[in-house]
């Protein structure tokens, strides 16, 4: 279940990340910080973050950073993303951070990393994003 972050921007309800368990921790100045206890259904078969709970992370926390400044925004749409795998996300915790290095108007461009218990980097991604208008990011039934 994600909690209130600190500062202006009010998380947005993100079912996935609900479902992952993943917690806001900061989401203001174009910085993004995500938490996320691991438990067994966050794991590859070698008992290790799985790389799409890992890209998950790393995608939520950069869209949240270059939203960040402007939380009248509703969303940021992933246009492009890359992530790079360094080590096993293995411990208790693992942690993504997103930061918004520059935006224009209707895109921003982010870049994130993903920290183990230790603080030992595991993955660094970066990003493109869209901002959303908000008739686009409310749900259609």
């Amino acid at each position: 279940m994600t909690r209130p972050a600190e500062g202006p921007l009010t998380p947005p309800s993100i079912p996935f990340l609900d479902w992952l368990g993943g917690e806001f921790i900061i989401a203001e100045a174009g910085r993004c910080e995500i938490r996320l206890p691991m438990h067994p259904h966050h794991q590859n078969s070698w008992h290790v973050g799985h790389g799409g709970v890992i890209m998950t992370l790393l995608d939520v926390a950069m869209a949240n950073a270059a939203r960040s400044d402007h939380p009248e925004r509703p969303g940021a749409a992933t246009v492009e993303m890359k992530t790079t795998f360094v080590r096993p996300g293995k411990g208790a915790v693992l942690v993504a951070h997103g930061h918004c290095y520059h935006r224009s108007t209707t895109m921003a461009f982010c870049d994130g990393e993903l920290l183990d218990e230790d603080g030992a980097l595991v993955a660094k991604g970066t990003g493109t994003f869209k901002f959303i208008r908000k008739s686009l990011a409310t749900p259609q039934r």
